[in-house]
C-alpha cells in the first residue's frame, strides 16, 4: 500500500500591496515547503488591509489569517481614540476619577471627530489658547494628509478628520524629534494574550525640531514616506533600532527600563480597550477566533519627561526597508526579517495537527499559553501579565477563559468581578423590567431570565454565584434535567452584552440611579448657551447680531472690534436680524430668518459676514467690488484681486510685512465723467489698520494687482491688460439687492480702468518690491503713462 503524503502547504498574499510586503513572508515559509496558492486555496494568508468577511468563515485553528475582525477599533484613528477613551470613561464610572487605574489612561492626547465634535475643539482651543492642534485623516497611513494647523478653526467640517492635540515638548535625539514604532502581536482573543516584540525602531525627523516652524514637515513629523522627501537633509530617512535607543538613553543618564515599563502599560491596555469590538465582530462574522491573529505598528511619541504617548495604531506595519543601509536600513532589515519569522513561530502558522475543535476548546489553558510562550523568541508577552490581577480589572468583563488562564497562572481562584450601574434608568411594570440607555437612546427589554440576572448582578452577585441562584430558583418539569453549564455561559453572554452596550461595568462602587450619573459624566453632558445678542453697525446701518457660543463670539469681535456692541432685547427688536447658529457640521448664517451660508467653519463665519455686509453696501446703480485696498506706510494705495485661498493669504502676509493697511471691499460710484471709489473699510483677515481720511482722496488714481499663481516664481510685477483686470475683479463685484452686475455698471467698471496701471503679482513678492513699484518714478511714469489696452480685437 502506497503511503499517502500530506498535501502542499499554500500561502496567499492579498490586498493592496507591494512586493515589500510579502518578502519575508515569503522568506519564512518557502523553506518549509510552503507554497503559493490564491485567494481559494490557502492554509496561511497573508493579506496588506483587510479582507473580505467571506474569508474570515473559512479560517480556523489549521488555517489561519493575519487580521481579526473590529481591529478598526485600534487601526482607524479616530477609533482608537474612542476606544481609549471609553475605558478611561468605564474606569471612571467603576472605581472613580482619581482610582491607581483611571490614572494609567494618561498616554493619549485629547482628540474631536469631524464633524461631530467640531463646537466642542472650538470651545476647547477657547478654553486652552496656548494649546496646538494637529489635523489628521481618520484611516490613512504614510503621512498623508498629516498637518499641524495654524487655526483650529479650519478644521474641516467633512468626515474622515481627526483633530488632536498637538504635543509640543517631544524628547529629541540630537535636536531632531522621534517616534518610536512598536510591533504588537495579538495572538489570541479568549483568553486575550498580547505580545511586544522587543525590537522595533526610533524614526526621525530629517529637520532639527523647531517648535515655531509649524509648517515645515520635516521638523515636524517623523513619517518616512516624508521625509524621504527632504532632498536637502543629508540623511532624510534615519533609523535607530531600539537596543541601541535603550542603550543611547542610559549614557544619556536616563531609565530606559522605567520608560519601556510605561510603554509595556501603555500597549496592554489599548489592547483591551478594542478587544470587545474585536470580539464581538468575529462573532458576528462568524470567524473562528482560533484563526486569525494580528500584527500592529504602534507609533509612541516620547515626552521631554521621558512619558510615552500613543499618537496611533496602524493596520498592516509597513515591511519594507525605509532607511539607507548606512542610516539603519541594515538593522532594519534585520529586525524585520526577524520579526515575521517569530510571529509564524509564536502563532504556529505551519501547524499540520488534526486536534478537533472540542479536544481544542477542552485544552489546559495554561499549557497552551506556556507552548505560545516557548515559541515566543523576540516577542516579550503582555497579556496575560506576570501578576494576573493587574489588568483584570481594566475589561468591560474577562471572559471566562480570562479568567481561567488568571487562575492556572495565579495557582489559586482569582477574585471575580463585581458590577454596578452605569448611566441607565430601571423601568417596572408590575413584574416586567425595562432598562434605558439614555446615552445612545435605546430601550432592553430582557426576558425573565435576563431581569433575574440584572437583579442579582447589580446587587453585587459576581457571574458564578448568579448561575447558581437561577438553577436553585428554577422549577424544571419532573425528569428534566438543567444543565449548570447552559446557564453558566448564558450569565456570562448576557453580562458581557450589557457590559459592552455600557449598562454595567466592573467596580467598586455603590451602584448608580439615573438621576444621580458619575460627576465626570455630569461635566461631559454638553451645556445649553444662551445666544450672545450684540449690536452691529457698518456706514451708519445697524444689525442686532445673535452669536451661538463664545468661540464664533470670540472671532467675530476680533474681526469686528468697535462695530459691536451691546444691545438688549427692546432695541434689537427695531432691527434687521443677522444669526450665527451652531449646525450639526459647523456654523450657520441666517438673515431675517433666510439662510445665507450653511457648514461654516469657525474660520468661515467673520468672512462670511463681510460677505453679506458687502452684499447690503450697493445702493440701486452701483457696483461694491470684493476686492482688497491696500494702504502703504507712504499713504500709496492698490486694489487688490484675490480670488483663491493662497492668493488671499499671500495678501495677507504682504499687508503685515508692509506696516500699512489692509481692508476689504470698494464702492465704486458712477460721476459726471466717469465713476470714483468709496472704500467700505470691512475688514480682512481680522487685521485692519484704520484707513485714513485722506485715503479716499488718493483712490483716484489707484493702480489694480491681481495675485497669480501662474508668477509664483517671478519678483516683479507684470503689466496686465485692461479686460484681464476686468475679468479678475468682475467676481468680486456685487449690486444692489444681490442681483448680478448690470451692463451699465460693467460698463462704468470698464471705463474705470481705462488708462489705469494694471498689474499681476506672484504670491512670492515682498513688501520692498512692491513698495518699490509704488513708490519710485518708474511706478509713478506708470500710473500716469499706462497704455490703454493691449489685447487685440480678436482676443
Amino acid at each position: 500500500m502506497t503511503e499517502q503524503l500530506p498535501p502542499t502547504p499554500r500561502f496567499w498574499l492579498g490586498g493592496k500591496r507591494a512586493a515589500e510586503q510579502d518578502r519575508f513572508f515569503r522568506e519564512a515559509l518557502e523553506p518549509l515547503g510552503w507554497q503559493q496558492g490564491d485567494a481559494e486555496h490557502w492554509e496561511a494568508a497573508w493579506i496588506t488591509g483587510m479582507p473580505e468577511p467571506a474569508q474570515f468563515r473559512r479560517v480556523s485553528s489549521r488555517r489561519k489569517l493575519n487580521h481579526f475582525p473590529g481591529n478598526a477599533a485600534l487601526t482607524v484613528k479616530s477609533r482608537l481614540h474612542e476606544s481609549l477613551s471609553g475605558l478611561r470613561r468605564r474606569l471612571v464610572d467603576g472605581y472613580g476619577e482619581d482610582h491607581p487605574l483611571t490614572s494609567r489612561l494618561d498616554f493619549f492626547p485629547h482628540a474631536y471627530v469631524m464633524p461631530h465634535d467640531y463646537h466642542a475643539l472650538q470651545q476647547a482651543a477657547l478654553d486652552n489658547p496656548r494649546q496646538r492642534w494637529i489635523l489628521k485623516p481618520t484611516n490613512a497611513s504614510k503621512g498623508k494628509g498629516v498637518r499641524v494647523l495654524r487655526d483650529v478653526a479650519e478644521a474641516p467640517l467633512a468626515p474622515d478628520w481627526l483633530v488632536q492635540e498637538y504635543l509640543d515638548n517631544p524628547h529629541t535625539i540630537r535636536g531632531h524629534k522621534y517616534v518610536l514604532r512598536l510591533y504588537v502581536l495579538i495572538s489570541s482573543l479568549a483568553p486575550l494574550r498580547v505580545y511586544l516584540y522587543r525590537q522595533g525602531f526610533a524614526k526621525l525627523a530629517s529637520e532639527p525640531w523647531d517648535p515655531d516652524d509649524a509648517d515645515n514637515p520635516f521638523s515636524q513629523l517623523t513619517n518616512p514616506d516624508i521625509n524621504a522627501l527632504n532632498t536637502s537633509a543629508e540623511v532624510p530617512v534615519e533609523f535607530i533600532d531600539l537596543d541601541r535607543y535603550r542603550a543611547w538613553l542610559g549614557e544619556q543618564g536616563h531609565d530606559a527600563a522605567a520608560l519601556f515599563a510605561r510603554i509595556e502599560d501603555l500597549v496592554t491596555l489599548t489592547a483591551i480597550a478594542g478587544v470587545d469590538a474585536m470580539r464581538s465582530r468575529t462573532a458576528a462574522v462568524g470567524a473562528d477566533p482560533r484563526g486569525c491573529y494580528e500584527l500592529l505598528g504602534l507609533d509612541c511619541m516620547v515626552d521631554d519627561t521621558l512619558k510615552p504617548w500613543i499618537l496611533e495604531c496602524n493596520l498592516s506595519p509597513s515591511l519594507g526597508i525605509c532607511a539607507a543601509p548606512e542610516n539603519g536600513g541594515r538593522i532594519e532589515e534585520q529586525v524585520k526579517g526577524s520579526l515575521v519569522r517569530d510571529m509564524i513561530a509564536l502563532v504556529d502558522l505551519a501547524n499540520t495537527d488534526d486536534t478537533d475543535s472540542e479536544a481544542a476548546e477542552a485544552s489546559d489553558p495554561l499549557a497552551e499559553t506556556q507552548a505560545e510562550l516557548a515559541r515566543a523568541g523576540g516577542f516579550q508577552r503582555l497579556l496575560p501579565a506576570a501578576d494576573p490581577l493587574r489588568y483584570l480589572a481594566c475589561f468591560s468583563l474577562p471572559t471566562p477563559q480570562d479568567l481561567a488562564l488568571a487562575d492556572a497562572l495565579a495557582g489559586q481562584r482569582v477574585p471575580r468581578p463585581r458590577l454596578v450601574r452605569r448611566r441607565v434608568s430601571e423601568l417596572y411594570d408590575d413584574d416586567r423590567l425595562a432598562l434605558y440607555a439614555p446615552d445612545s437612546g435605546r430601550l432592553y427589554r430582557p426576558n425573565d431570565t435576563a431581569a433575574l440576572i440584572w437583579l442579582l448582578a447589580t446587587e453585587g452577585l459576581e457571574p458564578e454565584a448568579i448561575a447558581e441562584a437561577l438553577a436553585a430558583a428554577a422549577s424544571p418539569e419532573p425528569g428534566v434535567a438543567l444543565e449548570p453549564e447552559a446557564l453558566r455561559r448564558e450569565v456570562w453572554s448576557t453580562l458581557g452584552e450589557w457590559c459592552r452596550a455600557g449598562l454595567l461595568c466592573q467596580g467598586e462602587v455603590e451602584p448608580l440611579t439615573a438621576a444621580d450619573p458619575p460627576q465626570a459624566q455630569r461635566s461631559a453632558l454638553p451645556q445649553a448657551e444662551p445666544p450672545r445678542r450684540l449690536q452691529l453697525e457698518h456706514e451708519g446701518r445697524h444689525w442686532a447680531l445673535e452669536v451661538a457660543d463664545a468661540a464664533a463670539l470670540c472671532r467675530l469681535q476680533a474681526w469686528f472690534d468697535s462695530r459691536l456692541a451691546a444691545l438688549d432685547a427692546e432695541a434689537a427688536s427695531r432691527l434687521p436680524r443677522l444669526a450665527v447658529l451652531k449646525a450639526a457640521a459647523g456654523y450657520a448664517l441666517v438673515a431675517e430668518g433666510t439662510l445665507i451660508a450653511s457648514r461654516l467653519s469657525l474660520a468661515d463665519i467673520a468672512p462670511a459676514l463681510v460677505d453679506q455686509l458687502l452684499r447690503q453696501a450697493a445702493a440701486p446703480g452701483q457696483l461694491v467690488i470684493d476686492a482688497g485696498l491696500l494702504v502703504t506706510p507712504g499713504g500709496r494705495t492698490a486694489l487688490c484681486a484675490a480670488a483663491d485661498a493662497p492668493a488671499r493669504e499671500a495678501l495677507s502676509t504682504l499687508a503685515a510685512s508692509l506696516g500699512g493697511g489692509l481692508s476689504r471691499g470698494v464702492r465704486l460710484v458712477p460721476q459726471e465723467g466717469g465713476a470714483r471709489l468709496e472704500p467700505l473699510g470691512l475688514p480682512w483677515s481680522g487685521a485692519v489698520a484704520p484707513l485714513a481720511a485722506a485715503v479716499s482722496e488718493r483712490l483716484s488714481d489707484t493702480p489694480v494687482v491681481s495675485f497669480s499663481d501662474k508668477l509664483a516664481e517671478t519678483d516683479a510685477p507684470v503689466p496686465l491688460a485692461r479686460f484681464d483686470a476686468l475679468a479678475a475683479l468682475l467676481p468680486g463685484c456685487r449690486a444692489a439687492l444681490g442681483e448680478p452686475p448690470s451692463a451699465e455698471a460693467v460698463q462704468a467698471l470698464d471705463r474705470w480702468l481705462q488708462g489705469r496701471p494694471c498689474h499681476s503679482v506672484g504670491a512670492a513678492i515682498t513688501a520692498t518690491q512692491l513698495i518699490t513699484w509704488l513708490d519710485t518714478p518708474e511706478g509713478e511714469t506708470a500710473r500716469h503713462d499706462a497704455p490703454a489696452d493691449s489685447v487685440s480685437a480678436g482676443a
